[in-house]
């Protein structure tokens, strides 16, 4: 008889079931393939670094990276098409501006720096308290002038001494030099805009001295300008010499890099108060007398 011949595909089957047994036995799992997942997806192979201490070989079972995070990506660095997309917007967002912003000048500051170091726009404020300045103290400088020189049809310094002496006034001599010194010292420097709050508040303490000089002539409210004893002309260069006080005299002024020039505070309050207490105390030291005698409460 001859002998059939072996079946070799039996056999090599046989053997490859034998041989995948083994391998199941050694590792412990089926041998797979990286396309045995059913959605398809390759498992990412991990580094060495993520082999397992048993020394099995790259655990394939974990997921692919997929956020910044895990990629070790900085999420607070925005993408170049995030960039493009931001700018894209900015630049439509400015597309309906008719006017683009005007830039600063070279060596200009910008706009909220003026106003911290206090150079904001003025408009016409500065000459205008020029103007003022230049009544209110060429008004002083003209009285001055009367009683110093006698021009204008004043009294001249004799004169002055004389009236000041029949008004009441104790050493008229002091009185005299005071008033003059005041008016005329105090109207020029009002003039110039130089030591502004001393300047006023010496034409103040002089014109109050005035005031109450003319007010105590006669019993009564005196304030119409068309008798003798009359305060209407005192009272307006009063007002406005507080004005000048506690406003400044503006860049227009030789005070102009002072503080005091454009944004006077407390010191200017200060001096205002100590030029009232300087006029009454000179006025009750040189004069006496109440002034306000038949004035409401003070009959």
């Amino acid at each position: 008889m001859t002998e059939k011949p072996k079946d070799t595909s039996a056999h090599g089957t046989e053997g490859a079931l034998m041989d995948e047994q083994s391998a199941v036995s050694s590792t412990g799992r089926g041998v797979t393939s990286p396309y045995d997942s059913p959605t398809g997806v390759m498992p990412r192979l991990n580094l060495p670094s993520d082999t397992p201490p048993s020394g099995r070989g790259p655990d394939l079972t974990k997921d692919v990276p997929r956020t910044e995070e895990e990629l070790g990506l900085d999420p607070e660095i925005p993408s170049v098409g995030e960039q493009t997309r931001a700018n894209d917007t900015a630049n439509a967002a400015y597309a309906y501006a008719s006017i683009p912003p005007a830039s600063n000048g070279p060596g200009e500051p910008s706009r909220p720096l003026r106003r911290r170091n206090g150079d904001v726009r003025r408009g016409t404020l500065d000459l205008g308290l020029f103007v003022l300045r230049l009544v209110v103290g060429g008004t002083f400088i003209y009285h001055g002038l009367q009683k110093l020189t006698g021009w204008f049809n004043g009294p001249g310094l004799d004169g002055t001494r004389d009236m000041m002496g029949g008004g009441g006034w104790d050493h008229a001599t002091l009185s005299t030099i005071l008033v003059i010194a005041g008016e005329l010292g105090g109207g020029a420097l009002l003039v110039l805009g130089l030591a502004s709050p001393l300047a006023a508040g010496a034409v103040l303490a002089v014109i109050i001295d005035a005031w109450l000089w003319k007010q105590g002539m006669v019993p009564g409210f005196q304030y119409k300008s068309s008798i003798k004893s009359g305060v209407e002309l005192e009272s307006v260069l009063a007002g406005t010499a507080v004005v000048l006080l506690l406003t400044g005299p503006g860049r227009l002024s030789f005070d102009r890099n002072r503080g005091w020039a454009t944004r006077p505070a407390f010191g200017s309050f200060a001096v205002l108060i100590l030029a009232i207490a300087a006029a009454i105390g000179t006025w009750y030291w040189l004069h006496g007398g109440n002034p306000l005698t038949g004035i409401g409460p003070f009959d």
